[in-house]
């Protein structure tokens, strides 16, 4: 299929009119990518890619199932084999990467409109942060890529060992629906900077915007056959990738529940490398000192940017006693005033939830919630659709599932405490890891918090802060294994001696 040129420049839309004369000219693409074009599903079966926001069905994209997957797997590797890509020079990966790089920025209007059209983020956010994200970090990869050395180990005199990293052939990557674009460059481009094939099976939820990303690839002139696309259901195509003895190496953002199963795929295929990042119960610890208003602002963007559908949320909110009343009073206020609306209208506060399911997955927890704590703001879904008011909820127990378990919604749960200590103890009572925010004015207090947490990223002052330059992941049950900043490589490459007996 095709779709008229994208020049976002000096035509950036501005109203919710814009937006939606612009979304009129977008023509997803819908089949699976392999060795460079796009085909059917063997099976010539197909799922629905519906707008939560208005319930239209967007496209029907092919469905792919194992013999798909190996069609993919299969031209992934003979792309590696054959060596235009694995084995080209360094320069000529740097000029593809900036290339791809430049057309992901290009299409930036085009590519904002199938993520929020897809999933229901809203589109100024698609546009001004996850667009330009992605198009930094193939700049980033591609740029990194001749400032990386190997190294000369010691050896006694009359030998030299040489320790160099070479890539490991396939990789599998399975990727989210709450940042479709984005979160899929946080695995594509690194993999790809180092020399590997990659094959990408996106969340059904939200497949377009990577079918869109490949054939601008191919366009950027990568290869065919190295870059491969897989839209297709979890326990069909995601299950074939995952158990496929063709994949070196398998990378995943998601649940905590799927992470484990991935695992058991390796264990019942190839003993493949895995790498997770998995969910997440963030907390974020408001002490009397900080300074309290950028607390309560950041606190709501903590708990609900991206309809809350963030892995590091800041789902839990702990707040010093001392403070709690007026702090959460005001903060009731502000998230009241929030309301979500229609993805493409650049006033909305909130866009939609990805799909009715998933709606309801949340609206159970908000749920279940009001017999044991008491619903101060939100908790409410709005004309029976995808839409569900900004929701906090006090009065809590530790053990209560709004505490201890993942919601993936716009959902904050509020907890107090006495003293740093406690603070510090509710704040690692979850079997996740993967961040926490801390805010005080106290220097040894930021430092003493931040060291005894149990997480990949603590952020002080702010929230979920993270950037292309530092490695992103978690500990305990969400994950191993770091995306973003150079650390990212090392799960693509594998580190080769050679030893010469001079």
């Amino acid at each position: 299929m095709t779709t008229k040129p994208d020049t976002t420049a000096d035509t950036t839309p501005a109203t919710l009119a814009d937006w939606r004369r612009r979304a009129a000219d977008v023509r997803p693409r819908d089949g699976i990518f392999v060795d460079g074009a796009f085909r059917p599903a063997e099976s010539g079966a197909t799922f629905d890619s519906v707008n939560p926001a208005t319930g239209d069905v967007i496209a029907s994209v092919a469905s792919g199932q194992d013999v798909d997957v190996d069609h993919a797997v299969s031209s992934a590797r003979r792309a590696f084999d054959d060596g235009g890509w694995s084995r080209s020079s360094i320069g000529d990966r740097k000029r593809v990467l900036l290339r791809l790089a430049a057309l992901v920025e290009e299409h930036r209007v085009e590519l904002a409109l199938l993520d929020s059209m897809d999933m229901g983020k809203l589109v100024n956010e698609a546009f001004t942060v996850d667009v330009p994200s992605a198009a930094a970090l193939f700049a980033y990869y591609g740029e990194a890529l001749d400032k990386i050395n190997g190294e000369i180990a010691p050896t006694e005199p009359g030998n030299l060992a040489l320790v160099t990293r070479e890539p490991l052939g396939v990789v599998g990557a399975v990727t989210p629906w709450n940042f479709p674009l984005d979160l899929a460059v946080w695995k594509v481009a690194p993999a790809l900077a180092v020399g590997n094939s990659v094959v990408l099976k996106p969340s059904e939820r939200a497949p377009l915007s990577s079918l869109r990303l490949a054939e601008l690839a191919i366009e950027a002139g990568l290869p065919s056959g190295v870059f491969n696309v897989v839209p297709g259901l979890g326990h069909t195509a995601g299950a074939a990738l995952g158990l496929h003895a063709g994949v070196d190496v398998l990378a995943f953002t998601g649940s905590t529940a799927t992470g484990k199963q991935f695992l058991r795929y390796a264990a019942d295929s190839n003993l493949k490398q895995v790498w997770l990042e998995c969910g997440g119960k963030s907390p974020n610890l408001v002490f009397a000192d900080a300074d309290l208003d950028e607390a309560i602002d950041k606190a709501l963007f903590g708990a609900f940017y991206n309809q809350g559908a963030v892995c590091s949320s800041n789902s839990r909110l702990l707040v010093q006693k001392s403070i709690a009343d007026s702090f959460v009073t005001e903060l009731v206020a502000r998230a009241a005033a929030m309301r979500p609306g229609n993805p493409l209208d650049p006033t909305a506060a909130q866009g939609a939830i990805v799909d009715a399911a998933h709606a309801d997955h949340v609206m159970g927890f908000v749920e279940r919630a009001r017999a044991h704590g008491e619903v101060r703001a939100g908790g409410r879904r709005i004309d029976g659709g995808c839409f569900i008011e900004p929701t906090v909820v006090t009065g809590l127990g530790a053990t209560d599932e709004l505490i201890t378990d993942e919601v993936f919604g716009p959902v904050l749960a509020v907890q107090t405490f006495d003293d740093q200590d406690e603070a510090i103890r509710l704040a690692n009572s979850t079997v996740y890891g993967l961040a926490a925010s801390v805010w005080t004015s106290d220097l040894r207090r930021a430092h003493t918090v931040a060291a005894a947490l149990r997480a990949g990223t603590v952020s002080v002052n702010t929230v979920d802060a993270l950037s292309a330059q530092t490695p992103f992941g978690g500990f305990k049950q969400s994950g191993f294994g770091r995306d973003l900043s150079l650390h990212a490589l090392d799960k693509y490459t594998g580190l080769k001696t050679t030893w010469i007996a001079l």
